[in-house]
């Protein structure tokens, strides 16, 4: 699925507060965000620059 950059750049990323620290010792989580056209990115919240997957609405639904 290609994705605007634009839509990534506006997201607001969520992550769970179970998740522990952000640094090297703990926050071994994803990052979720709801994007405008409806679709959802996942990213590693340990290293956000690392890429980014993007599910389509339906397919986001269907995983949980």
């Amino acid at each position: 699925m290609m994705i605007d950059n634009d839509l990534l750049a506006s997201a607001e990323w969520r992550k769970s507060s179970f998740s522990g620290g952000g640094d090297a010792t703990g926050g071994n989580c994803v990052e979720v965000a709801a994007l405008a056209d409806g679709s959802f990115a996942v990213r590693d919240s340990k290293n956000p620059g690392a890429g980014v997957l993007v599910f389509p609405h339906t397919t986001w639904l269907k995983s949980l």
